[in-house]
C-alpha cells in the first residue's frame, strides 16, 4: 500500500499519527492544517483522498484518526526517519541539530530491504539521537512513562534521556551548555515564581534553565 502513496500523503499520515497521540484521539482539521502549514481546504481534500484509501477515518464534528493500515504506514515512515537520523549522527558525524530536515527527505525511500539492512548496519538501535523510540519492522516499540525535568523537585538527581523539541536553535543551545543525552544532573533549586530551575552538572557551574526548557527535556530519575 505505501508504495502507492506520495510523499505528501505519507507526511499527512505521520502528522495525524503524532497529533492523535499514536491513534488514541481524533484530530481536528484546524490542528492538522496548523501542523502541515496548509489551508483547511487543502487539508479537507487530503482527508477525502486518504479516506478513500481506507488509511484514515473521519467523524463529523470530531475529526480524523489513522486506521490500522494508516497507522502501520505512519510507523514505517517514522521508523525510517529515526534510523536515518542515527546513521547521519553516528556514521556521517552530523550534529543532532542538523539531521531532522535531511531525514525528512530520506524517510520516503520505499525499499524495505534498504531499511532492514540499514537497521542491521546500525546494530538495531532502539532510540534516535533525540531519545525518541525507533519502531521495529512490525511497528512495535518500547516506551516507558515520560518524566519531564520540570516535574522534578530540589535535591533529586537524574539523567537526560530525550528532548521534546527538535528545533535546531534549541538543540544548539543545549550543546552550548553541555546538555546531551546521557548527561547526569542534580536539581539545586526550583524557583516557585516562574518555575525556572537551577541544576548542577558534574564539573560545571550551576546552570539556570527556564520553564520552557525544563518542559522540553525528558529524564530518568536516579536514586
Amino acid at each position: 500500500m505505501d508504495t502507492l502513496l506520495s510523499f505528501t500523503e505519507e507526511n499527512y499520515l505521520k502528522s495525524i499519527y503524532h497529533l492523535s497521540r499514536g491513534g488514541t484521539a481524533e484530530v481536528s482539521t484546524n490542528a492538522l492544517a496548523d501542523d502541515m502549514q496548509n489551508k483547511p481546504a487543502t487539508v479537507s481534500d487530503m482527508i477525502k483522498r486518504l479516506s478513500k484509501k481506507s488509511l484514515i477515518s473521519y467523524t463529523k464534528y470530531k475529526g480524523v484518526n489513522v486506521t490500522v493500515a494508516g497507522k502501520k504506514i505512519a510507523l514505517q515512515v517514522i521508523r525510517k526517519h529515526r534510523l536515518w537520523e542515527v546513521f547521519l549522527v553516528e556514521k556521517l558525524n552530523f550534529n543532532w541539530d542538523e539531521v531532522h530536515e535531511i531525514a525528512e527527505q530520506l524517510e520516503h525511500i520505499k525499499s524495505p530491504l534498504l531499511v532492514e539492512r540499514l537497521d542491521a548496519f546500525l546494530e538495531h538501535p532502539t532510540v534516535d539521537p533525540h531519545g525518541d523510540p525507533i519502531p521495529d519492522s512490525m511497528g512495535n516499540f518500547n516506551i516507558g512513562p515520560k518524566v519531564l525535568l520540570s516535574e522534578m523537585i530540589e535535591e533529586e538527581a537524574g539523567v537526560i534521556t530525550g528532548v521534546d523539541d527538535s528545533d535546531p536553535k534549541f538543540l544548539q543551545y543545549l550543546d552550548k551548555v553541555n546538555i546531551r543525552l546521557g548527561t547526569k544532573f542534580k536539581v539545586k533549586e526550583k524557583i516557585e515564581f516562574d518555575s525556572s530551575m537551577h541544576i548542577v552538572i558534574e564539573n560545571q557551574d550551576p546552570l539556570f534553565l527556564s520553564e520552557k526548557i525544563a518542559n522540553s527535556l525528558t529524564i530518568t530519575k536516579l536514586k
